[in-house]
């Protein structure tokens, strides 16, 4: 069991969900406020920004990623892209305060150890590590050493790497972690999701897990809830056609409310695990099921024969089942045809 902000996050606990605005504020600390209102009012847990410096995060001639070269300028570096997306330390930390007064947990993800200082001079409620920098040990040792909870996606990652980044996080005494099983593709197609391989975190390595989605819609991430994820990470946008790299492949408010309603009538309808009759389907079992009754009518002192009887509706009476007790036995009184049998009317 983990504790993020106010929030419980184990095996009976409802799933964390949180709302990924990464930078699709486009850089506005104006719009960040506009999003972590709208995060609120689709009953998020959470709204996680990026924090970063371009110049510490990414070399001034990197390319871009192909799915951002196709959302954005493709003839601009990767450098010159997030600089532009950057919000200052002040603005984050203005953003954290934002959030608590509106009752939201602010999460963001560090990209460089200053940004990480930052975070913790804050006292974030827990540390997202990309998938990006799964393999950077060091980073994650330098973040695990806060012994605050961490949140490892782990796109692009096979179980020889998140092996590591864990003994890495371990060696520093911190257990707190949370594995979410990513795809870094946006959008990523349904035929490379593998949601199983949730699974196979949570059985190689015995955290909470959870899923980071980058699917185009909301089916995925209430799948994943239903094979068990605790913690659901999806791309924010307030609007899918702003500029920038992530927004297409965002959820508006309205759909990422529908993806929280879901989520949480999926959880409510898997239950305890106990098969029984639950109690709103009492009367329908007694309509439902059939009872023993007469096929004929039966004299008293007669005794009763197979084809003396047949089963009806309802199932009020002896069940079908139970039909061999009533076979060979005297009938006490005279029993008209279409009547349920019970045992008092038999000698």
């Amino acid at each position: 069991m983990i504790k993020i902000g106010d929030r419980i996050i184990g095996e009976d606990s409802p799933a964390f969900i949180i709302a990924e605005a990464g930078v699709n504020h486009n850089g506005s600390v104006e719009l960040a406020k506009k999003m972590i209102d709208a995060a609120v009012e689709t009953g998020a847990d959470a709204i996680k920004f990026q924090i970063f410096k371009a110049e510490n995060l990414v070399l001034k001639n990197a390319e871009k990623a192909e799915y951002q070269k196709k959302t954005t300028d493709e003839n601009e570096s990767q450098y010159d892209m997030l600089k532009k997306l950057e919000l200052t330390y002040d603005q984050h930390i203005e953003l954290m305060k934002y959030c608590q007064q509106m009752g939201i947990i602010y999460l963001s993800t560090p990209f460089d150890f200053e940004s990480a200082d930052v975070l913790d001079k804050c006292d974030v409620a827990a540390y997202k590590i990309g998938s990006g920098d799964i393999t950077n040990l060091p980073f994650i040792e330098y973040i695990a050493r806060r012994n605050k909870p961490m949140i490892i996606s782990t796109g692009m990652s096979d179980l020889g790497e998140i092996e590591d980044a864990i003994d890495t996080i371990r060696k520093t005494g911190n257990e707190k972690i949370i594995l979410l099983h990513c795809i870094s593709n946006y959008p990523a197609d349904y035929r490379d999701v593998n949601l199983n391989a949730m699974l196979t975190l949570k059985n190689a390595f015995k955290f909470s897990v959870g899923y980071s989605d980058h699917t185009l819609g909301i089916e995925v991430p209430i799948a994943a809830v239903a094979l068990g994820a605790k913690v659901i990470e999806k791309h924010f946008t307030l609007d899918k056609n702003l500029p920038g790299p992530d927004h297409k492949a965002s959820l508006e408010p309205f759909e990422f409310k529908q993806m929280i309603n879901s989520i949480r009538n999926v959880e409510c309808s898997l239950g305890d695990g106990i098969k029984r009759c639950m109690y709103a389907e009492e009367n329908a079992r007694k309509v439902a099921r059939k009872s023993v009754v007469t096929d004929c009518d039966i004299k008293r002192g007669m005794v009763i024969e197979r084809d003396m009887l047949t089963v009806k509706r309802p199932g009020t009476g002896i069940p079908p089942k139970d039909i061999g007790y009533i076979i060979g036995r005297k009938a006490k009184i005279d029993i008209l045809k279409d009547t349920i049998i019970s045992l008092d009317m038999l000698e």
